[in-house]
């Protein structure tokens, strides 16, 4: 299990991350989402050990993971860390760069592993390309294989698909994903795509300014944010008094996503379309009531200024 007990963080003067505290189970997934800016790469700094907590403590399996005061080259053998950069041997082929920590004693049973995992990030046809000549993406699914390449325990992801092409990395994160529950490998990753924590992550930690705002299960946090900010890291996110929804909310404002709105005969929530934005299976409709702007799907586009009627579905 990975322990993080009451830490705190600070460059310099400014205080980063503000006591936090939590825990995940070995073999789970854990997400970090938050906007720019609100400590995600940090924390999985802290976990790997590249800095020293100003207090707290982070351990795994009862084993402290401690910063450079107390260990020069950071890291555990258990521990492997993706970072932004990537990491990889520019003059080196891709191959050698997954095999750089491999053990060389069964060139056989070396060569099938670095194969099996080109094959999963979709790389085996640039087994022996150069990692300079690589592209940004390319360059992204190596290094995940390579971090993979002697079995941790414990793996941390900092953006893990950013560079990736949307058409590739659908299929990239099944199955990566799929790979490190079979193997029962801890992983905890910050991320700023929505999809990757609802299909993906055991639970989900929202950050903002260095603090915890919410966190549980995608699928709970999803449907009852604690806030707009929140409900926000989702997806569009409407504020609405909740008189005009005939909820029976004792909140003065209920946070409704898109989805969860219908076009009805009549009710008290009254709006005009601004625009409409096609969205593939549905459009976007953008429109204005007596509070500001609202977003709510729909299946055509809808002129503009028209007056509509719309209700709160919530379990649509």
């Amino acid at each position: 299990m990975l322990n993080i007990k009451n830490i705190s963080f600070s460059y310099a003067d400014k205080p980063t991350l503000q006591r936090l505290s939590f825990s995940i189970g070995k073999g789970k997934t854990l997400a970090i989402i938050g906007e720019s800016g609100c400590g995600k790469s940090t924390l999985i700094k802290l976990i790997y050990g590249i800095y020293d907590l100003d207090q707290g403590e982070i351990s795994y399996d009862n084993q402290v993971i401690r910063g450079p005061k107390f260990k020069l080259i950071p890291g555990e053998d258990f521990v492997k860390y993706l970072a932004q950069d990537f990491d990889l041997m520019p003059y080196i082929t891709v191959a050698e760069n997954v095999g750089q920590f491999l053990s060389n004693t069964n060139p056989q049973k070396k060569h099938a592993r670095i194969t099996e995992l080109l094959e999963m990030v979709e790389m085996e046809s640039f087994a022996n390309v150069k990692a300079q000549f690589l592209s940004g993406g390319q360059m992204q699914r190596v290094a995940i294989a390579r971090v993979l390449a002697l079995e941790p325990e414990l793996i941390l992801l900092d953006e893990p698909f950013s560079h990736i092409d949307h058409f590739r990395r659908n299929s990239l994160s099944r199955k990566l994903f799929a790979y490190l529950s079979e193997q029962s490998i801890t992983c905890v990753f910050a991320t700023h795509d929505s999809n990757d924590v609802l299909s993906f992550a055991d639970e989900v930690l929202v950050m903002k300014d260095g603090k915890i705002v919410q966190k549980g299960h995608p699928d709970a946090v999803f449907s009852n944010p604690k806030n707009k900010y929140v409900g926000s890291l989702f997806g569009d996110v409407n504020e609405i008094p909740s008189q005009l929804l005939g909820s029976p909310s004792d909140e003065k404002k209920s946070l409704v996503y898109p989805f969860q709105l219908q076009i009805t005969g009549k009710s008290a929530l009254k709006v005009t379309v601004k625009h409409s934005y096609f969205r593939a299976n549905h459009y976007l409709i953008e429109a204005v009531y007596e509070h500001g702007l609202l977003y709510f799907n729909h299946q055509t586009d809808l002129p503009k200024n028209a007056l509509i009627y719309l209700q709160y579905t919530p379990n649509i």
